[in-house]
């Protein structure tokens, strides 16, 4: 693997990519530490180490943010805003048959409905940062005084002008790492985000000289990351074989080859899909915790109890891991229709050996499918619901530790392990190209 590197750095191509994804994102680490103009960080950042239960959601909104939200940053949105915008023209390419058409188009196609996730991404950003500052002014009470239509018009208008600007300005140096750089850029964006906030993790436990939970949960931190790129990497491979073809003296087709049916095919979407959810009571009722009204005041303390993932509302906990499984079998059958892998391979005289073209072909995928996705399903609410489950282990709880983080988030870790994962064997196909030796034996 060392002989892997020097070989990416000697070539002056792969070189120029690898410094420049480096560049771009010391670039957005530099923007994360630019303040939205009027906003009190102090008082955010005594908030966020406060460890009540309205932190522990701006802590989610943080790691989405790539850590941006830390410092109520231009950038305390991050690319969430595209990401919400892509999953829903996803979920809509199948419903309208405009889109369908689109996408068939291909790389015309597929540029234009980039065009439509753009478009898209600009009025969410502007909601999402509305109901983010609205949230967090809620809960911490003075951070950004003059926010609100009827307190400063111009002052809320500039606010929501400056966080959707660094929204795009975020997507576009995610698109120049696409473009330019090594990996999806998008996705490496929000890993520089987590990542640079791994020695702010391993410094508070040194700072608080837990040296055995320091060691515990860095043990646990390798084996989630093991038993996640074992389950991510993990395929069943359907064998496929395509029927000969003579046109004229030439023969086409006999070749056999196979359809790679991932174990997990939704990646982290089903764990955004069921946090955002499972945050929203808690965000609309942290609201209303302060009303002058008993009942409702009680009431809206209950529901922020109730679903924020603390280690005592385990209520949380189970229906986190029953939505992020359900959420991986939907998120999975959308994807699996869009691809329509019995009728293309119907049309390029493919067949299954065994099984009939066509509809009995698409029954048959689909059955392995659910077979296989529930074990992705499993492991993804496993590492859901892991900071609980280190948290029931004796001692762990009392410590006062902060362990719903461990060293990263389980859902960073699931950003994390797969954003590495495709930049090496992107960067395995580039030295490959050039016959030298990959990553990967």
């Amino acid at each position: 693997m060392l002989e892997a590197v020097r070989n990416a750095f000697i070539l002056p191509d792969l070189r120029r990519k690898i410094v420049f994804t480096l560049l771009i994102l010391v670039v957005y680490r530099a923007g994360a530490h630019v303040p939205v103009p009027g906003v009190d960080s102090s008082a955010l950042q005594s908030f966020l180490e406060s460890g009540s239960d309205g932190s522990t959601i701006v802590q989610f909104l943080n790691l989405l943010s790539g850590g941006a939200l830390a410092n109520f940053s231009i950038m305390a949105m991050g690319v969430y805003p595209y990401i919400t915008a892509s999953i829903i023209m996803q979920l809509l390419t199948p419903l309208i048959p405009q889109l369908q058409e689109l996408s068939k188009e291909g790389e015309q196609g597929r540029n234009k409905i980039n065009m439509y996730t753009h478009w898209l991404t600009v009025p969410l950003a502007v909601l999402q940062a509305y109901g983010q500052v609205f949230f967090i002014q809620s809960s911490v009470p003075g951070i950004l005084s003059d926010f609100g239509f009827g307190v400063n018009p111009l002052t809320t208008i500039t606010v929501l002008i400056t966080m959707t600007t660094g929204t795009m300005i975020a997507v576009w140096l995610g698109e120049l790492i696409t473009e330019q750089g090594v990996g999806n850029g998008v996705s490496i964006i929000i890993f520089g985000g987590i990542v640079a906030q791994m020695p702010n993790q391993i410094a508070s436990f040194v700072s608080r000289q837990e040296w055995g939970n320091l060691i515990l949960f860095g043990i646990i931190t390798v084996l989630t990351i093991a038993v996640i790129a074992f389950v991510q990497e993990g395929q069943r491979r359907i064998p496929v074989q395509y029927g000969k073809r003579v046109r004229g003296t030439k023969v086409y087709g006999g070749q056999s080859s196979h359809i790679p049916m991932k174990v997990n095919s939704a990646g982290m979407i089903p764990l955004i899909f069921a946090q955002s959810i499972m945050i929203f009571p808690s965000a609309v009722a942290a609201s209303f915790t302060v009303s002058d009204n008993e009942f409702i005041r009680n009431v809206a303390t209950g529901v922020v109890t109730w679903f924020s993932p603390n280690p005592q509302s385990w209520p949380y906990w189970i229906l986190y891991f029953l939505m992020v499984v359900g959420f991986t079998y939907f998120y999975t059958d959308v994807i699996f229709k869009q691809q329509n892998l019995a009728d293309n391979l119907q049309r390029q005289g493919g067949f299954i050996p065994g099984i009939r073209p066509g509809k009995r072909t698409e029954n048959y995928l689909n059955s392995v499918l659910q077979r296989i996705t529930l074990v992705g399903a499993l492991m993804l609410g496993g590492v859901a619901i892991l900071p609980w489950i280190v948290n029931l282990i004796p001692g762990v709880s009392q410590s006062g530790t902060q362990t719903q983080a461990l060293l990263i988030t389980s859902t960073g870790l699931l950003i994390v392990v797969g954003v590495v994962l495709d930049t090496m064997k992107q960067l395995e196909a580039q030295l490959m190209m050039r016959n030298y030796e990959g990553f990967i034996n």
